[in-house]
């Protein structure tokens, strides 16, 4: 096979994995617009006041209904830490709003199965408890009054302007009555086309990289290197090697789910997978990141306990479902579609096709298009763009 041919090849795997998922991509952001729509961004720093259980858990239940891009997560977790949330509940909540979020969650079912999205739902909060552990067990003072320090500069990182809008829907009535008013479905439009636009890159990203490992890395590879001729070993080994490969892979939010079927259709333990996928937090460019919003050391200190985090919760979840018998015995991950055919997906994009047109004509409509151009602009997480009625 010529470089042409080998090219070409990988795109069409890119392109068959992106058609195999197109509905389910549309469909989870659709739900996760829903209830953000519904979720005021102003009510969610006052009650993240401090590191105890009741206050993790509800900056776990807020990131869950936030926004799956990491960019923006790790944005608004500065903002929260600025206007007075505490460092774990900020970081809790970053951990939940790219791990925890609807769209993942349907995602990992359609191409790896149900056990996977199992997994990733419990695998969050015990990742959670293990940072706060960590977190008040080896974080400093000095390192957190530098990191706030830092913070307090209001340096600029990467979509801000998108973690800082509030489009959600004010006023009286019940959730359902907001939801299909006006107003609502405006809001629902804006939340679902601004959550595409701050991730398309991470997902094509994800697509493209899965599909070059998919056509280039062969079989051997993959099961070398995760030592599949050693089932116990591979276990050990997984969930300290996932994490690794998703820094060096550049591929953070939900663009590392194609790569997850790849790595598990090669090989890696099923707690390796987990690992794998919760590591979008410390990739390359959102540490770069976080060197500008906290400064080195506690950036170092980030790394180092989400590292730790991210291993123990996919020891965690090999060994819970390995006792309970729902870790998976087939790899058999939907990584190619073999050829276009009128079937169920099909059908399902196109529906789903046009009701993502019909969101994005409201979203045009509306005057959200200006938006757009803000996404990137360092805002106020309180002060952001919002509206009262359309």
């Amino acid at each position: 096979m010529n470089a042409l041919d080998a090219l070409g090849h990988a795109l069409s795997i890119s392109a068959s994995m992106g058609w195999q998922i197109l509905w389910a991509l549309i469909l989870g952001f659709l739900l996760s617009a829903i209830v953000e729509s519904v979720v005021k961004k102003e009510t969610v720093g006052r009650l993240m006041g401090d590191d105890r259980p009741r206050s993790l858990a509800i900056a776990t239940g807020l990131g869950a209904a936030s926004s799956s891009c990491s960019y923006a997560a790790v944005a608004l977790a500065r903002s929260l830490f600025r206007k007075g949330a505490d460092f774990t509940a900020a970081m809790a909540f970053e951990i939940a709003s790219t791990n925890l979020v609807i769209e993942l969650g349907v995602l990992l079912a359609l191409m790896l199965g149900w056990q996977f999205t199992l997994a990733e739902f419990i695998g969050g909060p015990v990742m959670i408890v293990f940072l706060a552990i960590l977190f008040r067990v080896f974080l400093r003072a000095r390192v957190l009054e530098a990191a706030r320090a830092q913070a307090d500069r209001g340096v600029a990182g990467r979509m801000e302007g998108h973690a800082a809008m509030d489009m959600s829907v004010h006023g009286d009535g019940s959730t359902l009555q907001r939801i299909l008013s006006p107003t609502g479905r405006t809001s629902i439009s804006e939340y679902f086309v601004m959550n595409w636009a701050s991730v398309w890159v991470d997902i094509v990203g994800g697509l493209l990289l899965a599909g070059a490992a998919a056509a280039w890395v062969p079989d051997s590879f993959w099961q070398s290197f995760f030592l599949v001729d050693h089932p116990f070993v591979a276990k050990l080994w997984g969930p300290i090697v996932g994490p690794l490969v998703a820094v060096i892979s550049f591929v953070c939010s939900i663009g590392n789910v194609p790569l997850a079927a790849v790595l598990w259709n090669g090989g890696i333990s099923f707690g390796g997978v987990i690992s794998f996928i919760f590591a979008d937090l410390i990739v390359i460019p959102v540490l770069l990141i976080y060197r500008k919003y906290y400064g080195t050391r506690m950036t170092l200190f980030i790394f180092a306990t989400f590292y730790a985090t991210m291993v123990a919760a996919g020891y965690v979840i090999e060994i819970l479902f390995g006792v309970t018998g729902l870790t998976p015995t087939e790899r058999n991950a939907d990584v190619i579609e073999a050829h276009f055919s009128w079937n169920y997906t099909t059908y399902l994009n196109i529906a789903f096709l046009i009701l993502a047109a019909a969101l994005v004509i409201r979203f045009v409509r509306s005057g959200g298009v200006p938006m757009l151009k803000m996404m990137k602009q360092p805002l106020d997480a309180q002060g952001g763009p919002g509206h009262d009625d359309h």
